[in-house]
């Protein structure tokens, strides 16, 4: 499976219904539907990376883009108080959906390790 045949792929391309907040020319973002906090965001690349762990020298503009549309998109959540921002790589890292995506979390204290 590559990452354009996953649930995000179908999500850009629209195939599916998703609450998007924020979208470029580069990256969407969108409320996850199982959220693990009051505020869950996803902010996935338009270009189909798998996994971190398969980004080249070349992703580092758009790598980079992701985390400041993070900080953008906490900030327009109210996440003024702070906020975590997780990447899963690969089974052992808990990466679920094979298509590179930043978790941005708030809303209430965030404990670590997390549990």
């Amino acid at each position: 499976m590559t990452a354009q045949d996953t649930i995000f792929g179908k999500i850009i391309r629209r195939e599916i219904p998703a609450d998007i907040i924020y979208e470029d020319d580069l990256s969407l973002a969108f409320r996850d539907i199982n959220p693990q906090a009051p505020v869950h965001i996803l902010v996935i690349p338009k270009k189909p990376i798998v996994k971190l762990a398969d980004a080249e020298p070349e992703d580092h503009k758009v790598l980079g883009h992701l985390l400041l549309i993070a900080k953008r998109v906490a900030e327009q959540a109210g996440l003024e108080n702070g906020y975590r921002v997780v990447i899963n790589n690969g089974p052992d890292g808990g990466q679920t959906v094979y298509h590179l995506h930043l978790h941005i979390l708030g809303g209430r204290q965030m404990a670590w390790p997390p549990g």
